[in-house]
């Protein structure tokens, strides 16, 4: 993570200094996507809830990570859920994909790891889908939400209302 960042301020620090255009110039542009994700990451690391833990395989590619949520309350409690987040180039237009490593029932989670989660889609019917305003940290809280108590009260009101 401090790898890409120093890159980023590194490369700040030649445009300056630069009297000519290079070939190597486009090796070394870096993504609008990269230069948000910086932002985001050290925001999400300084705002992470308790039972998630973050981690960048390689850290110059803050693009792909993997969060673990270990869930501290409700039926999912003491267990250890894997999720691999991969954004986009064109984030922060598109949300990011996210995959659930684990196997588990769960009525957001398909079997093949799919997740419903309306801020990951770019078009929500409710209106509550990716926004550009939206970060990673939404998605982190977003995906900590469906182990909570709160979630299970809110699955189990819908199923006595509309399951017959």
């Amino acid at each position: 993570m401090l790898t890409l960042a120093s890159k980023l301020k590194r490369e700040d620090g030649l445009k300056g200094s630069r009297t000519s255009a290079t070939a190597s110039d486009s090796t070394r542009r870096v993504s609008v996507r990269d230069r948000l994700l910086v932002k985001e990451v050290a925001e999400l690391e300084a705002n992470l809830p308790c039972t998630c833990k973050v981690h960048f395989p390689d850290p110059n590619k803050l693009h792909c990570f993997q969060l673990t949520v270990t869930p501290d309350e409700g039926y999912y409690q003491g267990g250890k859920f894997q999720f691999e987040t991969e954004v986009p180039d064109a984030y922060n237009m598109v949300p990011p994909k996210v995959k659930c490593l684990t196997r588990i029932w769960h009525p957001n989670i398909t079997e093949t790891g799919e997740i419903c989660l309306s801020l990951l889609r770019e078009h929500s019917i409710d209106g509550t889908g990716w926004a550009p305003t939206r970060t990673l940290k939404d998605v982190v809280w977003g995906l900590n939400s469906l182990f909570t108590e709160d979630f299970r009260n809110k699955v189990e009101d819908y199923m006595k209302r509309y399951a017959r």
